[in-house]
């Protein structure tokens, strides 16, 4: 967990047990509408809270800042990370970038990406995350962004292929009412949702909650406004010296993850598999391009 970035919002779950009553009060006004709630006046943080401005400064220090001023300029630099559009994040990363060829400086940064992301998973997590997929009393939902979409059909060719109870969902929002109709408590919704997060994902993963439905989420190391409805959440690194964003570590995640959800049901895989082939190979509307 050293190497990874920690936002305020990990500060304030971390230190949350410790805190008083007025700062607990606080903690969760900050993080209901984090991190734009914590970027008015003290006065105005304080009032939304129902605290007094006294407690924000002792909770702020608390948290490491020396005061209130510093404690919101982390706040205004993880928004503007977040909110960073592909022009401004190449403008900011051109002039600082080191003479090195791309190719390698890509590596370069892919690894630390992954040495970073790697070290916060929690192997426990990741194995409760393949059970709940693995599950075929369960059906799953995948949905993403508009480039964060492909990452949810790559994982969605896999899984139907492992098991049966698999929906890929439209990319229109308008459509989602739907599929929400159709799930189940206890059904799976896996989204992905990183930096300039969709509030239409958003709303889905509250309505889907709100159901029964279990949320898997993949997001950024500032974490999607998601996470507080998702069951398990894995926040990945995925800065390059690019005007856009990284999915290595995702897609990596993504695909050990099939591979786990697969291993654990290799005998119905398997069987599963057969049946696909042999569709295949039986008739020719179904046979594979260069068959």
């Amino acid at each position: 967990m050293s190497h990874v970035i920690k936002t305020v919002s990990d500060m304030i779950t971390a230190g949350y047990e410790s805190m008083t009553r007025a700062e607990k009060q606080l903690a969760n006004s900050l993080l209901d509408s984090y991190p734009v709630s914590g970027l008015g006046s003290i006065t105005t943080v304080a009032e939304a809270a129902s605290v007094s401005t006294p407690t924000v400064v002792r909770m702020v220090q608390k948290l490491g800042f020396k005061g209130f001023t510093e404690f919101q300029g982390r706040l205004h630099q993880e928004l503007e990370a977040t909110i960073s559009n592909p022009i401004t994040k190449h403008e900011r990363m051109a002039p600082n970038a080191p003479g090195a060829h791309i190719l390698n400086r890509f590596a370069d940064a892919v690894t630390n990406n992954m040495r970073q992301s790697l070290g916060a998973i929690d192997p426990a997590e990741f194995d409760a995350t393949a059970k709940l997929i693995g599950d075929r009393k369960r059906n799953v939902y995948l949905t993403g962004g508009r480039i964060t979409g492909a990452l949810a059909e790559y994982f969605f060719t896999h899984l139907q292929v492992i098991r049966s109870g698999v929906t890929r969902m439209s990319t229109s929002p308008s459509s989602w009412p739907h599929y929400v109709l159709d799930m189940n408590k206890g059904d799976v919704l896996i989204l992905f949702d990183i930096r300039r997060y969709e509030r239409e994902l958003e709303a889905l993963a509250r309505t889907a909650t709100d159901n029964g439905v279990e949320i898997i989420l993949f997001t950024d190391i500032w974490g999607s406004p998601i996470g507080k409805y998702a069951r398990h959440s894995f926040r990945l690194s995925i800065e390059v010296p690019s005007a856009w964003d990284s999915s290595v570590v995702t897609l990596l995640l993504v695909e050990a993850l099939i591979e786990g959800v697969q291993s654990a049901h290799w005998d119905k895989t398997r069987e599963r598999m057969s049946m696909l082939e042999n569709l295949f190979e039986s008739t020719p509307l179904f046979r594979r391009p260069g068959s």
